[in-house]
């Protein structure tokens, strides 16, 4: 092939690069869009000629991948998290203070403010400055791979301009539809008489979750990219206003409306001048978002739960409207949480028509004090969840009764149980009830747990769906012949499936304890249970006061341990699975003497790197059986660090803060001792 034509070739696809920058990334094209065709129609026969040219990165490459049938998952190398809200200037101020106290000065600081975008958060990974996958923030460990469809996005560059970047970058963003783009979608869906997106929001995720990318390629995407994850073989800048200008330089879209300001003030006049502003955007917003400019004073805040502390969002007050109260009922969710749901006259708020709204828990509606029959302001909280906010002053012309919590849950009938101090009330049925079979079920099978092999959570979801499992116990009974009358389920697959089955049938003590998914109760804390009971039989019959002797078990895990064994649905399940053939090994009381004297024993250790022999999961198990406490962050509580390969920033801060480091084999030589 004469080098003329490769040249060529490559030429043109730098020039499209150029071009899709200054267009998407600059809004400022300087071709016109016919031009711009021109060069495209130019390069896309050249490489139907000489199709030994194109790679996957070519600008002609964004569509042409066959439907899916399902979405893959992708875990988070490093987690999405969410962030926390505050919606006037009194939490705003309260947020800055808290920064100042924690960081120890009382200088501005330093934010960087940008509008906080309706759409679906997303992440992407370039590889030597190629898109390699896209994913869905979906719970924040894990979403969905939606890589195809991503790849049909003009704005998404699918190789990045110049050659600085890092090695590895894991780029966050937000994809959303501008407002004309939604429009004109919605225009066409009542020409042709189909049915018209509710609000932009949900067009994006509609659209951006289509199994045929074809049907994404015609929708009117967008993106913008707001923070990085993973960054490897490289390094950015040392603010985060800095690190999203250098990703507008490697060509990818960033916000133009994106301010670097000092103190609260700046934040609120930043706030009040987009709010004022919100109406002429040209994609829909619900608030503004302030992080910490300095990345250094980011990491030295941290993380709290799935938010970080450094980072806040300033929420647009949402819309509302009024509404009646008919009824209200009682939903059990997942993890037998059980939410109280009014039921409303219909109502068309945010976008959508509401006849269904959370009131959230007991001490909510006895704050507001709602009853059946009030005319109440119904909230789209965020834009996307309903709420009950407040009764309507003044409306209430009669005596109304007042809203009572059920005693036993509405699925199972089990008891329902409220721990002083906590304001959700929950169902006790775990085992048994419907509405939690399918998680309980996937904590009971999880690696962790019973490590039944091949019973994967789309597997468990199957399985409930087609209602061939009640409860745990019901995994034992699976024929073969029932497993693979399954879709995509072959006889090979579900003979091995039986034989996970089987070989899960003698688990250790603390594993069948974590297993059965009594709330609160960790791995660490079912090894207590198993050292100090030793038995099943003795956990089952334990009384209060005895778990609270229990290495670090408090009195709401003790009484959450009392209630699970005190429901005869639950010890029903475990009969069932006792009689299924499930043999718990109990432990051995040479074995739990000897953890007395174990140099771990009550001792906080933290497991970093790759070890030489053992999986990280083998070590944690070795140490928890000899009465350690296993966590997964460095603290000046932590009593050793057991470090392998590549140990990274956790060797790092325990040199800092004098933290015993050992190795693999000093642990093995400590546990023999």
């Amino acid at each position: 092939m004469p080098a003329s034509i490769e040249k060529q070739v490559e030429k043109l696809r730098e020039q499209l690069r150029y071009h899709s920058y200054q267009y998407y990334v600059l809004d400022d094209p300087d071709i016109p869009d016919a031009e711009f065709d021109r060069l495209y129609k130019q390069l896309l026969v050249l490489e139907e000629k000489h199709p030994d040219l194109i790679t996957v990165d070519s600008p002609t490459q964004r569509v042409g991948s066959t439907p899916l049938t399902a979405f893959n998952q992708i875990q988070h190398q490093m987690p999405m998290l969410s962030l926390d809200n505050v919606f006037n200037e009194e939490d705003l101020q309260a947020f800055n203070q808290r920064i100042q106290d924690r960081l120890k000065i009382s200088d501005e600081i330093e934010y960087t403010a940008e509008p906080k975008l309706d759409g679906l958060a997303i992440s992407l990974r370039y590889e030597d400055g190629v898109l390699i996958y896209a994913a869905t923030r979906g719970d924040g460990a894990t979403g969905e791979n939606v890589t195809q469809n991503i790849r049909t996005m003009q704005s998404v560059p699918l190789r990045l301009l110049g050659n600085n970047f890092p090695q590895v970058l894991e780029v966050r963003g937000e994809v959303f539809m501008p407002k004309t783009g939604f429009e004109k979608l919605n225009r066409l869906a009542r020409q042709n008489d189909e049915k018209e997106f509710a609000n932009p929001r949900n067009a994006a995720a509609g659209s951006l979750r289509q199994l045929d990318p074809e049907v994404t390629a015609k929708r009117p995407l967008s993106l913008y990219c707001y923070s990085t994850g993973v960054v490897e073989g490289g390094s950015l800048a040392d603010t985060h206003y800095e690190i999203l200008q250098q990703l507008k330089g490697f060509g990818l879209p960033v916000c133009n409306e994106i301010k670097c300001l000092h103190g609260v003030k700046a934040c609120l006049a930043y706030y009040q001048d987009i709010s004022d502003r919100r109406d002429e955007l040209p994609y829909d917003i619900d608030g503004i978002v302030y992080k910490v400019n300095a990345i250094e004073l980011q990491q030295r805040m941290g993380f709290v739960a799935r938010a970080p502390r450094w980072a806040i969002a300033h929420k647009f007050p949402a819309q509302e409207e009024i509404s009646r109260i008919i009824e209200v009922d009682f939903q059990v969710g997942r993890t037998g949480a059980i939410t109280p749901v009014a039921r409303l006259e219909p109502v068309f708020v945010g976008g959508v028509t509401v006849s269904n709204a959370t009131l959230h828990n007991m001490d909510e509606i006895r704050r507001k004090d709602v009853r059946v029959g009030d005319r109440v302001i119904v909230r789209r909280a965020g834009d996307v969840i309903p709420e009950v906010a407040r009764v309507v002053p003044g409306s209430r012309k009669k005596s109304l009764p007042e809203i009572q919590m059920l005693t036993s849950c509405p699925v199972c009938q089990s008891a329902i149980e409220q721990i002083e101090g906590e304001a959700i009330a929950r169902c006790t049925g775990g085992l048994y009830c419907q509405a939690q079979r399918a998680e309980a079920i996937k904590h009971f099978a999880s690696r962790k747990a019973m490590d039944i092999d091949g019973l994967g959570d789309k597997l468990v979801e199957q399985l409930v769906d087609e209602d061939l499992i009640h409860t745990p116990a019901d995994l034992y009974q699976l024929s073969i012949e029932a497993l693979a009358s399954l879709e995509r389920m072959a006889k090979k697959s579900a003979t091995n499936l039986v034989n996970a089955l089987e070989s899960s049938k003698h688990p250790a003590l603390s594993r069948f304890i974590y297993a059965l998914g009594i709330r609160e109760v960790g791995e660490t804390t079912a090894m207590n249970l198993a050292n100090e009971f030793k038995t099943l039989s003795a956990i089952q019959k334990s009384e209060f006061e005895q778990l609270l002797e229990v290495q670090d078990i408090g009195p709401i895990v003790a009484q959450h341990i009392v209630n699970f064994f005190q429901q005869p649905h639950n010890l029903d399940v475990i009969e069932q699975l006792l009689s299924a053939g499930i043999e718990v090994q109990d432990v051995k009381q040479l074995a739990a003497d000897k953890r007395l004297d174990s140099n771990f024993f009550g001792k906080t250790v933290v497991i970093t790197g790759t070890l030489p022999i053992m999986s990280r999961d083998e070590a944690k198990d070795k140490l928890l059986a000899v009465g350690a406490k296993v966590t997964g962050s460095v603290s000046a509580k932590t009593d050793y660090l057991l470090a392998g390969d590549k140990a990274g920033s956790k060797l790092t801060k325990a040199e800092k803060l004098g933290v015993q480091v050992i190795d693999e084999a000093t642990m093995l030589t400590l546990l023999n001792k």
